[in-house]
């Protein structure tokens, strides 16, 4: 049986910023707290303290003085917060003179105390149970992909110090509890950190309170907070690997994970690098080696260390050479660790050697390169769908070319933000993208720029569109098409005799296709995937197959 509470403290607090439900939303520092003692037992309140707090930042406007009769002598002389938080006294207790003169705050209090008095007398006799408790420091630990989540728990932290850890990020949402290893740091296709998180917490008010946590600062940066689903979380965070299980079974230690690494390397080395002033708990047990599904070694390795001086330490030999290599050294998660065992140990999206390019039908509409008639989209909120972006778009959805719409994936196969609009018209691209530009979607801005189909193709094939120009995408992944670049020449393919009628020779080119040419078999590419609204099947004389893209290529 659950013993029940003796006292109950009734707590105000006003910030030099907003009042109410937006109290703490704008980050503004305490300035002010009153509390009063409410005895359960006897049934009594006691006295009303009241007391200021000296903030690291003294600026008060005028209607928030006159509003709360705070004035700037009152913080100069006032205390620092964690001196006024020992300030708590449960033993002055006697009635409170209800006749004093109204304060700001003290009617919200005395408010509070009597319908706690009420309730717990005669006729209800409520007892208040279980307090809810806010957890000071945050556990570490694995998560089941066979987990059930629930979407209304999880969140998505953007804008992340590269360098931030997940007790980081635990701090930066201080207050509210985060599960045991609900923190996972996202990473790259490169396997480096991009500057997000998601976040799960133990409930749906600590997750709509975390939320009100969006654009405040860690350190100089501002982190953009959105809601995220429990499957985005277990697509992280998530594994089965029993040896990862294993090597994260050890609690409230410290990972390190280590880049670089000689491929010859073993667990001696890596312990002789360490030395015994911060030696690996458990020895050769604390070390856990990255390898491909094929067994060959990555270069990767992580480390557990039992506490956070040795961890300190050990980062102190960050680029320190093992052997003739230099080793890069970095604090690490449990999500993370997870992360990157199941990319690297999973079968490869993109298979090894390309399928055989066999012609189709030619599309309905191939763009010419060097027409304006598309809109780049970007800043869309992850959540977006096509049926948001046809509602952005507005009076201009008449003008989209059917197949028209192409939403960017990143390399995890979820939306980057980004998406391309094929419009009938340059002009009517143009008007779309100065109307449209920095519209609001979902309580963010989207940006839309004009730009023509051959950049829209570059960006769609794994190339990067910025201010400086086009960057061509990464030329040791294969793409689901022969390149269109001229930096990178493709060898001719024979098409079977089965099609054509005689075997002849294709070689892509950058000019006006009559016909588009796709691999005969499904590849996905790791940066793209376009839909809407629905996928398009097209016959070439016996061969069926289903296309997910516009091709640009020709004979």
């Amino acid at each position: 049986m659950t013993a029940s509470l003796d006292y109950l403290v009734v707590l105000f607090g006003a910030t030099a910023g907003a009042h109410g439900r937006k109290l703490g939303s704008d980050e503004k520092e305490l300035v002010l707290l009153l509390w009063q003692v409410v005895d359960l037992v006897n049934r009594k309140a006691g006295v009303i303290h009241k007391t200021f707090v000296k903030p690291n930042n003294s600026e008060l406007t005028e209607r928030h003085a006159e509003h709360t009769g705070v004035t700037v002598e009152n913080l100069m002389t006032a205390e620092p917060l964690e001196e006024v938080l020992q300030q708590f006294k449960f033993a002055d207790l006697h009635l409170e003179d209800n006749s004093a003169p109204y304060r700001f705050g003290i009617s919200d209090i005395m408010t509070t105390t009597s319908i706690i008095l009420s309730i717990i007398s005669e006729p209800h006799n409520h007892r208040f149970v279980d307090p809810e408790r806010v957890n000071h420091k945050f556990e570490t630990g694995t998560c089941s992909k066979m987990e059930v989540i629930d979407d209304n728990t999880v969140i998505r932290a953007r804008g992340l110090p590269w360098q931030t850890s997940d007790q980081g990020i635990a701090r930066f949402f201080s207050g509210l509890n985060i599960v045991k290893g609900g923190v996972a740091l996202c990473l790259n296709f490169q396997g480096r950190r991009n500057g997000e998180a998601l976040v799960r917490f133990i409930n749906n008010e600590h997750r709509d309170l975390a939320l009100q946590r969006h654009k405040h600062h860690m350190g100089s940066r501002y982190i953009e907070v959105y809601k995220a689903t429990g499957e985005d979380f277990l697509k992280i965070a998530g594994g089965t690997s029993n040896e990862v299980a294993q090597f994260l079974s050890k609690e409230h230690q410290v990972i390190i994970r280590m880049r670089g690494l000689p491929f010859v390397a073993t667990a001696e080395e890596v312990l002789a690098f360490f030395g015994s002033n911060c030696p690996v708990t458990g020895g050769k047990e604390g070390i856990l080696f990255v390898n491909y599904s094929d067994g060959k070694p990555t270069g990767d390795a992580f480390v557990l260390f039992a506490c956070e001086e040795y961890a300190q330490t050990a980062l102190k030999k960050h680029k320190g050479l093992l052997g003739k290599r230099y080793l890069e050294l970095f604090r690490s998660t449990a999500s993370e660790v997870q992360q990157v065992l199941n990319r690297y140990r999973s079968t490869p999206l993109i298979p090894v050697v390309p399928a055989p390019i066999v012609p189709v039908r030619p599309q309905p509409f191939v763009p010419s390169a060097s027409i304006r008639d598309c809109v780049r989209l970007r800043g869309l909120p992850y959540a977006a769908t096509i049926d948001d972006i046809l509602q952005f778009l507005g009076e201009f959805v008449s003008d989209i070319r059917p197949q028209g719409v192409h939403m960017v994936l990143n390399h995890q196969g979820r939306p980057s933000g980004d998406a391309f609009i094929q419009m009938k018209t340059s002009d009517r691209a143009f008007l779309s993208s100065q109307k449209c530009h920095k519209r609001t979607m979902k309580d963010r801005y989207v940006e839309a720029f004009q730009c023509s189909a051959e950049e829209m193709n570059f960006v769609l094939m794994g190339g990067t569109l910025t201010r400086n120009g086009l960057s061509p995408p990464p030329c040791k992944l294969p793409c689901l098409s022969p390149s269109t670049f001229a930096a990178y020449p493709t060898q001719a393919s024979v098409v079977s005799a089965e099609i054509c009628q005689q075997p002849v020779f294709i070689i892509p080119r950058v000019c006006q296709p009559p016909t588009a040419f796709y691999p005969a078999t499904v590849q996905l590419y790791m940066n793209y995937s376009a839909f809407y609204p629905s996928t398009l099947l097209r016959n070439a004389g016996n061969v069926c197959m289903r296309m997910t893209r516009p091709g640009h290529f020709g004979i």
